[in-house]
């Protein structure tokens, strides 16, 4: 294979023209498959593509979610996103655009038996089930004593990519020679599992004509830098939190995050809704706030989100 520069597998915008690409549909269908494990003669074997293209002028926006929506050849929808940052919120965002892509899909006045098995698969860098070793999670709605399943529309996965580096041993299925593959393994390891495994062949092919263009390069180097400018943001914040070991000190470091984020998000157009934020130092208020102020798209929902957690 051609020799490149090393490219991070998990920069959300590389990752989405590697995988959400007409041509990236091999890797795609591969990765799946690997994740959702379907019964012998249930592979996917096509699948469609939802995404619209995505417009650089977001790639420096931090809560711009670059996924990759795709729909199986019996209507089920498939939505695949990396999460380099922890923000804390996982849980409640996962469920907040599960439900969204679940209910997106009827018409006003449709009829609920066209919805649809909704899955959502989430790549993390990071760990959100501490004190297991597992590294891939997966959700149903199931009744708390017998374990019966409601319905099976619902589907959440969980891939934490730091676990599976600990395991000192060769991959022992497609899954595990995915996650290698997204923890940016190189050389002779990765050349070996690429052998074997075509659909992380064909990503690999991919991402080598990728980098060798140089303006998705550059595009691709404009979103690497606003994922450290956010890593930096969050870790700020939480050191300042922690800095004083109390609950002023905490509020602080938030109050710091969300007038940070609402600085980049929105620019001078925010001082206002800063200097609100700022009076507030009920931490259970800056934890709603946290939780949802990332999904705001205006200003005037900012300024919603605010005004609903200080009630």
């Amino acid at each position: 294979m051609v020799e490149f520069k090393t490219i991070n597998r998990t920069n959300d915008y590389a990752f989405k023209r590697i995988f959400g690409s007409e041509e990236g549909k091999e890797a795609l269908i591969s990765f799946l498959n690997a994740v959702l494990k379907p019964l012998p003669g249930q592979e996917l074997i096509t699948i469609e593509l939802q995404d619209r293209e995505l417009d650089p002028k977001y790639l420096l926006d931090k809560a711009a979610r670059l996924d990759i929506l795709a729909k199986t050849a019996i209507g089920a929808l498939v939505n695949v996103e990396v999460q380099i940052v922890n923000k804390y919120n996982i849980d409640k965002r996962t469920v907040f655009y599960w439900a969204g892509l679940y209910h997106g899909q009827l018409a006003s006045g449709q009829n609920f038996i066209y919805l649809r098995k909704t899955i959502t698969i989430n790549i993390l860098s990071f760990n959100w089930f501490e004190g297991m070793e597992k590294y891939h999670y997966t959700f149903h709605i199931r009744e708390d004593e017998t374990g019966e399943l409601l319905n099976d529309d619902l589907e959440i996965h969980f891939l934490e990519l730091e676990k599976i580096t600990k395991i000192r041993r060769k991959p022992q299925n497609d899954l595990e020679e995915w996650l290698l593959y997204l923890n940016n393994i190189q050389g002779e390891e990765m050349e070996e599992i690429a052998m074997d495994n075509p659909g992380i062949r064909k990503a690999m092919t991919i991402e080598q004509i990728f980098f060798k263009n140089k303006k998705e390069r550059r595009l691709y180097e404009l979103r690497e830098k606003a994922v450290r400018d956010e890593i930096s943001m969050v870790v700020g914040a939480k050191a300042e939190g922690k800095a004083e070991g109390k609950a002023e000190g905490k509020a602080e470091g938030m109050v710091d995050a969300i007038c940070k984020y609402l600085d980049i998000k929105f620019t001078d157009a925010s001082l206002s809704l800063q200097a609100e934020v700022k009076k507030i130092n009920d931490v259970v208020i800056l934890d709603k706030i946290i939780n949802k102020i990332y999904t705001a798209n205006s200003l005037d929902e900012a300024f919603a989100i605010v005004k609903e957690a200080a009630k």
